[in-house]
């Protein structure tokens, strides 16, 4: 069935929203993949709170137009779903590079997180990007580390010094 004028500027309002919204997106061919995998990708989607569309490349194209992934229209070609993350940068990029183990049909083409277009050989790096809590995590051990050795360094002095 065809999509009639007002149906694609829905489409098109719908996608730009989400994409004015999301902190990443991420575009893959999806040729190959069955109905049972689409639905499975789907759900690991939903649960990594990334957001699936499957819409055509002039829709996507349109929808894109002044949002952070705007470089990333001259990558739409063939057919493609496109993931997109809220906050947590990597959730999109860990989706598909999770799904991709299992399911050779699902090719990444391109992804964004933020200014600027990469190329499938950056999926891994987007991937291992930390989230919000073990990003905060980790700044709280680098701040609470000197002082712990410095404790620890006051405590074996004091112990030398009794020992003595």
């Amino acid at each position: 069935m065809a999509l009639n004028i007002e149906d694609k500027k829905l489409i098109v309002e719908e996608v730009s929203a989400v994409a004015a919204e999301a902190g990443s997106m991420v575009a893959a061919e999806y040729r190959g993949l069955t109905v049972e995998q689409l639905t499975n990708l789907r759900a690991a989607a939903r649960e990594a709170n990334v957001q699936i569309r499957v819409v055509k490349n002039t829709l996507a194209r349109r929808a894109i137009q002044g949002t952070k992934f705007e470089d990333m229209a001259d990558s739409f070609t063939g057919p493609l779903i496109y993931a997109f993350s809220g906050e947590e940068l990597g959730n999109a990029a860990r989706v598909f590079k999770n799904f991709a183990k299992d399911n050779d049909a699902l090719v990444v083409r391109s992804l964004s997180i933020g200014e600027g277009c990469m190329g499938p050989e950056s999926l891994a790096q987007v991937a291992a990007l930390p989230t919000y809590d073990e990003a905060v995590a980790k700044l709280l051990f680098v701040m609470k580390e000197p002082v712990a050795k410095l404790a620890r360094a006051l405590t074996a002095i004091k112990e030398q010094k009794e020992a003595a």
